[in-house]
């Protein structure tokens, strides 16, 4: 008799976790891909394909190709995969074509969370890290330089076209066959191919927003008669030097500890236990503007997750910190403890620990005297040992440094399909220590091995 696949893989392993995860699911939106008449190439089970690619994200394997190879040498892999093989290729399209569908994966996982009781929103963090994608620093160019060698490019041909033309005449190409040989030639195949013109992305209109913010800071410093703190915003690039990657126009460079990088700024917002509530990507390298869209993301991903609960307190470093985005601040908001300026470099408060305020403080005066004092201290002490781990799980543990594929939106989607398969590991580890806690009924049988 041969041996099973199954009998190869131990009850508590990760790979019978996901096939129990993935039968939980909401599949429909993959499913709604596929046609049900009958007609093309029967493609692979769009579950099995679910399963193995949440399983290779799990584990740190995002390359399509490296899919492809676990599924022939690793048992784990083949019984994720029912013993089946798809190509790198099928992989590669099945995760673009359901780009949005597996961006909801972090909403199921955080349903499953909630189901096992471990989505507790009462204190979370938000954070932004930066991520790579697949194009090179060395590839931004600027409008004006494209435009010269664009310039060149025509010249260039300009001058061939000229060498041509006094060569074999204007009326010849210079590979006609001899006059003897010359049949009728068909209507229209002297005529020149059709030219593709490719225009450069448009440079974003930043100057009116920029003088919009210079005028509102003026404003706010008559009104308190005091220059405000801060360096002053620096005017934006011209349109001519403002510059966009020719691989990936919708990326920017970003600046991290280590240098900078091409890719995007990727937000998520954690629980105490770290569970993932949210998930975002965006282009814009400060997190200035992301504090109130990363509530909104927050509240609308617990209400798709059922989770009832809303978020209590929220915590988020000096980079979400500015007096627009604290006036903004209604009572459905969470309560925000937001540090005003880097505590390591600058320990000292604004305006002392004692005492009060100033008839003058501005709000976020009042922020950092409410962060400074020792309660606060305490509540807002949390928030690295919150958010800061995810991101080093997800960079450090997965090796995913870089989004794989080009584009805002794919990495929008992947950014959500690795923070789902943090919710899952999470999850699953939960279940090694108490069997008990998954929200679904055990396995009742392996998949079926073809």
């Amino acid at each position: 008799m041969l041996p099973s696949l199954t009998e190869w893989l131990e009850e508590d392993h990760l790979a019978w976790f996901v096939l129990d995860a993935v039968e939980q699911m909401d599949l429909s939106a993959f499913h709604a891909g596929y046609r049900a008449d009958g007609w093309g190439r029967a493609a692979h089970d769009p579950k099995m394909m679910v399963a193995l690619t949440l399983y290779a994200y799990c584990t740190g394997i995002r390359s399509s190709r490296a899919i492809e190879r676990a599924c022939r040498v690793d048992v784990a892999f083949r019984v994720v995969a029912a013993n089946q093989a798809p190509d790198h290729t099928t992989i590669a399209r099945f995760r673009a074509r359901h780009e949005q569908a597996l961006a909801s994966v972090i909403t199921e996982s955080l349903r499953l969370c909630g189901q096992a009781e471990m989505v507790k929103v009462g204190l979370v963090a938000v954070d932004g890290t930066k991520m790579g994608c697949p194009a090179a620093l060395a590839a931004n160019r600027s409008k004006d330089h494209l435009d010269e060698q664009v310039a060149t490019m025509l010249a260039e041909a300009a001058q061939v076209d000229a060498a041509e033309d006094a060569r074999y005449g204007t009326g010849s190409r210079g590979n006609e066959p001899p006059a003897q040989l010359r049949g009728a030639m068909p209507a229209g195949s002297g005529s020149p191919p059709p030219r593709h013109n490719w225009t450069p992305p448009r440079p974003r209109r930043r100057r009116p927003a920029h003088e919009q913010h210079l005028a509102e800071r003026a404003a706010r410093e008559q009104a308190s008669d005091k220059k405000l703190r801060g360096r002053k915003p620096k005017a934006p690039v011209p349109a001519g030097e403002a510059k966009a990657n020719t691989s990936d126009p919708e990326s920017q460079i970003m600046k991290t500890k280590d240098g900078y990088v091409q890719g995007y700024n990727a937000q998520a917002v954690a629980t105490e236990d770290q569970i993932v509530v949210a998930a975002e990507v965006t282009d814009v390298h400060n997190d200035h503007a992301r504090l109130h869209p990363m509530i909104a993301a927050t509240n609308r991903s617990l209400a798709e997750a059922g989770i009832a609960e809303a978020v209590d307190r929220l915590l988020a470093d000096a980079g979400y910190c500015s007096e627009n985005n604290l006036a903004a601040l209604t009572d459905q908001d969470p309560d925000c403890f937001i540090a005003t300026r880097n505590q390591r470099r600058n320990p000292q408060p604004r305006n002392g620990r004692r005492g009060p305020l100033p008839a003058a403080a501005t709000l976020v005066d009042k922020m950092d005297r409410k962060v400074s004092i020792k309660a606060g201290r305490a509540v807002y002490r949390k928030r690295q040992h919150i958010i800061e781990p995810v991101f080093g799980q997800i960079k450090d543990a997965r090796g995913a440094r870089r989004f794989m594929r080009r584009g805002k939106a794919a990495a929008a989607s992947e950014w959500k399909l690795l923070m789902g398969t943090h919710n899952l590991l999470k999850l699953y580890r939960q279940t090694l220590t108490d069997p008990t806690a998954p929200p679904w009924t055990p396995r009742a049988g392996a998949p079926a091995i073809c």
